[in-house]
């Protein structure tokens, strides 16, 4: 860098040098003008050293840190700019626009304003985790249309934007887990095309719009555990697509039920179908409903949160039988009914058979008792002329 500094400085001497020669004059006071090649070759020595002073600035523009890097951060590259654990309030505004990979984890961020990576448009991957990040404005992230990965894990957040895809159309990593979330949205602005892995671990969910994933066609990787998931009608339909997402080969932690304390505790893929019935839709007059409910003439009435809590929750009936239960009953029973089928065929054969001989030996006994009589009567007949 001293090599630069100094070579430029020679440089800078030299083209002042030039410009302070002096043209002799006349005996009138006027200047004569040299030669023409002279003045030529002058131009052309001006013009190299003014070439050589731009190259000259381009490769200290190139040097790392050189072109402004921010005050805290450490820049390893024009690309991979690193301001983690520098309990920064806010992203710097001065950050390379050539940087593909920006860490800003484990600061003080805890909001961040629209535009707010604008000086980055070319940032492909981005580590905001551990900020207390609870505030995403609108638009916080708009610019960063080549953008892959996104890690906000580790924060406050309470929702997610559903105009997120829009803004990152690129998007193939997002990482929300261990955050504060208690809903989704049921749909995106845009369908996220190029997502292929989706966490939000360790949040406060209890339900999960199936639109919201079919939103993300694909999707291969989706982490879901350790959420407060409420197994109820309202899941069956998020059942129903992680069964054909793990038939597509997708790849899941699942889903263990935090609530109703039936299956608190259990998987939600393992609980049968049977046990679901679909949610009735919402009222649209929520009073007028309110007075048709047989307690309201009582004097009881329920809200209507109860009476869709109380239609929607789960009816406790007896679990089916194991499958593998059924399948030994099954053959069991294919054993017995084919030891009585041999039975009732040896019975057949042995009756048929005992047929078969009583009436041969009651053949031949009549055969027996006929002789006799014929040879008296032949007898008798052969005597009787004489």
């Amino acid at each position: 860098m001293k090599k630069v500094k100094a070579t430029m400085s020679s440089r800078v001497q030299k083209v002042s040098s030039i410009s302070s020669v002096t043209l002799p004059v006349d005996s009138k006071g006027r200047k004569i003008l040299t030669h023409s090649l002279s003045t030529s070759s002058n131009a052309t020595c001006c013009l190299s050293v003014l070439g050589e002073l731009f190259l000259l600035l381009s490769l200290v523009c190139l040097l790392p840190g050189a072109c402004g890097c921010p005050e805290k951060c450490h820049c390893h590259s024009s690309r991979f700019v690193d301001c983690s654990q520098q309990r920064l309030a806010e992203v710097p505004s001065d950050l390379p626009p050539q940087t593909l990979t920006l860490h800003l984890q484990d600061n003080q961020i805890h909001q961040l304003p629209a535009f707010a990576f604008r000086s980055v448009p070319q940032l492909m991957t981005l580590n905001l985790a551990n900020n207390s990040l609870s505030n995403l404005a609108p638009g916080a992230f708009h610019g960063l249309q080549h953008l892959e990965v996104l890690n906000l894990t580790h924060n406050s957040l309470l929702s997610l934007d559903s105009t997120l895809s829009h803004s990152l159309p690129q998007l193939r990593e997002l990482d929300l887990s261990s955050n504060y979330i208690s809903h989704l949205p049921t749909s995106l602005a845009e369908t996220w095309e190029n997502l292929t892995t989706f966490a939000v671990r360790q949040n406060r969910l209890q339900h999960l719009d199936r639109a919201l994933l079919e939103s993300m066609p694909r999707v291969k990787l989706l982490y879901l555990k350790d959420n407060l998931w409420k197994c109820n009608c309202s899941l069956l339909g998020l059942k129903l697509w992680l069964e054909k997402f793990i038939y597509k080969g997708g790849t899941t932690d699942g889903i263990v039920c935090g609530s109703p304390d039936p299956w608190k505790g259990e998987k939600l893929l393992t609980i049968p179908h049977e046990l679901y019935r679909p949610c009735p839709p919402p009222s649209p007059d929520p009073v007028s409903s309110q007075a048709q409910q047989p307690g309201s003439a009582h004097g009881v009435a329920l809200t209507p949160t109860e009476i869709h809590s109380s239609e929607c929750e789960l009816k406790p009936k007896p679990r089916p039988a194991n499958l593998r239960h059924a399948i030994a009953t099954i053959v069991i029973t294919g054993v017995v009914c084919g030891i009585v089928c041999l039975m009732m065929l040896a019975a057949a054969v042995y009756g048929c058979t005992y047929a078969a001989i009583t009436a041969q030996y009651h053949g031949k006994s009549a055969a027996q008792s006929n002789e006799p009589g014929k040879t008296a009567g032949k007898e008798l007949f052969d005597s009787s002329p004489a």
